[in-house]
């Protein structure tokens, strides 16, 4: 009985345990592994650059340059799921660069929902039962990888909402 009760414990804890795991392109070059920011609360952020949902890159700079000392990292997950991203990452890169002035963490370009999705994405609707339903869907993982809320594009960068949950993650 004590090794069932153990197994059921480790499995339920693999959830929470395994979002500090994934790896993303980086769209620099190379990888972006959540688990280089463990101990950080991190908001996911899948955007697209052709999107009336767009300015929140405003938001979301804003949100990064006023958490940033706290800890909180905010990354940016360019996708065309929803028709709406631009070719390449190069081109990603240059239009958020010009337009927004972006210095948060950026992945390469990332499929975010369906069978091709990044197993990040698998990971949240498998555990969680969400996954984007269109662009500038926001997930926040607490400092232990664990989902802390979820939010849809209408939820603004700088809401109450998002900014409460931060500060309880860096409480």
């Amino acid at each position: 009985m004590k090794t069932l009760l153990a197994l059921i414990f480790t499995l339920c804890a693999l959830p929470a345990l395994a979002a500090q795991s994934f790896t993303f392109a980086n769209i620099d070059g190379g990888t972006i592994a959540l688990d280089q920011w463990k101990g950080r609360p991190v908001l996911v952020v899948n955007t697209a650059s052709r999107c009336g949902f767009t300015p929140q890159y405003n938001g979301l700079q804003d949100l990064y340059d006023r958490y940033k000392t706290r800890g909180l990292v905010v990354l940016a997950v360019p996708s065309d799921d929803f028709k709406q991203e631009l070719a390449t990452g190069a081109q990603v890169k240059e239009f958020c660069a010009v337009n927004f002035d972006l210095t948060l963490p950026m992945t390469d370009i990332t499929h975010v929902k369906g069978p091709q999705a990044h197993a990040f994405y698998q990971w949240l609707k498998e555990s969680q039962g969400w996954e984007p339903g269109w662009n500038f869907n926001k997930v926040l993982l607490d400092r232990d990888g664990k989902v802390a809320a979820t939010w849809g594009s209408t939820a603004r960068p700088l809401s109450r909402a998002i900014t409460d949950a931060i500060d309880k993650t860096l409480q």
